[in-house]
């Protein structure tokens, strides 16, 4: 009889014991549901997207005429695309889930006051108060529109000051282009080269500026490139110590056809300063008609 109640009290403590691990089970994997759907878990699907535009006289289409498609032209198919693949990844979420963002910049400002004013309708912020499909349809009709309005505004000006894109990096790119809780993404319009004539910093082999000339006087056109580059520390100065929140693309590269190594130097040169920078993820691709690079765009976008 006592074996029997032994037996017996043996057996509910058993029971009880399984069934108490089953509920802690089931409150693990509720706090492993709810961490998922954490803002900061879900932080990556809120887009934030930068176009620096390049606005040297690489677009002009006097000094650097192309038969196939004049490189203004190209930016403004790659400027489409950019738009299109935003409004697509908008167009795929919850409207109570939207806090996405788009913005062109430039740097320096440009001189003419209407292309500044023009920029001002380039920035689209997205949240649950005003993303209609109305709304999100304009992005790519003005987008469109408006810097095509751009590009010929700063052709017809003739007066290209050059592109400091160096000091946008080094002052504006933390405040410009990332936002807490959200996919930094900046892409870059430009030909590869970086000038301006108010920013030219040397620092033994570094510099914050890259040219042909001084591709050339460097010995950077001869088969091994790569060596002396890593031998003499060529490179450009860091301008930021910490983008690891900021994803970037660059495109439009277009180097110095009298060299055969200038488009590998200049990636080289740019992925060198990415990496000092500890930027998170970036791809630099020569410049190509926009239905080519339309992939392009669409895939470092969507695709990651």
């Amino acid at each position: 009889m006592k074996q029997k109640s032994i037996k017996t009290v043996l057996s509910i403590l058993i029971l009880i014991l399984v069934l108490s691990c089953k509920n802690e089970d089931s409150n693990d994997n509720q706090k492993n549901k709810e961490e998922i759907i954490t803002p900061e878990k879900k932080s990556s699907n809120n887009y934030n997207i930068s176009i620096l535009l390049d606005l040297s006289d690489r677009i002009s289409t006097e000094k650097y005429p192309n038969s196939t498609m004049e490189f203004y032209q190209r930016d403004l198919g790659y400027i489409n695309s950019i738009a299109t693949a935003f409004t697509n990844h908008i167009k795929t979420k919850k409207i109570r889930e939207m806090n996405d963002k788009i913005a062109v910049y430039f740097n320096p400002e440009p001189l003419n006051e209407e292309i500044n004013s023009i920029s001002d309708k380039l920035k689209f912020v997205f949240d649950k108060n005003n993303a209609s499909k109305n709304n999100i349809n304009r992005v790519n009709v003005t987008y469109n529109d408006e810097t095509a309005k751009i590009y010929d505004l700063a052709i017809k000006d003739n007066n290209y000051v050059g592109s400091d894109i160096w000091k946008f990096f080094a002052n504006n790119v933390n405040d410009y282009c990332i936002e807490n809780k959200h996919r930094n993404i900046l892409i870059l319009l430009t030909d590869g080269y970086i000038f301006y004539k108010d920013t030219k910093i040397k620092e033994d082999n570094l510099t914050s500026y890259l040219v042909p000339e001084m591709i050339r006087a460097n010995g950077l056109n001869t088969p091994n490139w790569k060596d002396k580059i890593e031998k003499n520390n060529f490179g450009l100065i860091s301008a930021n110590e910490d983008l690891s929140d900021l994803e970037i693309l660059v495109l439009g590269v277009n180097p110095d056809t009298k060299n055969p190594y200038e488009a590998k130097v200049i990636k080289e040169y740019w992925g060198n300063w990415f990496k000092k920078m500890k930027v998170k993820r970036f791809v630099i691709k020569e410049s190509g008609l926009p239905s080519n690079i339309d992939k392009v765009i669409k895939d470092f976008i969507e695709q990651y």
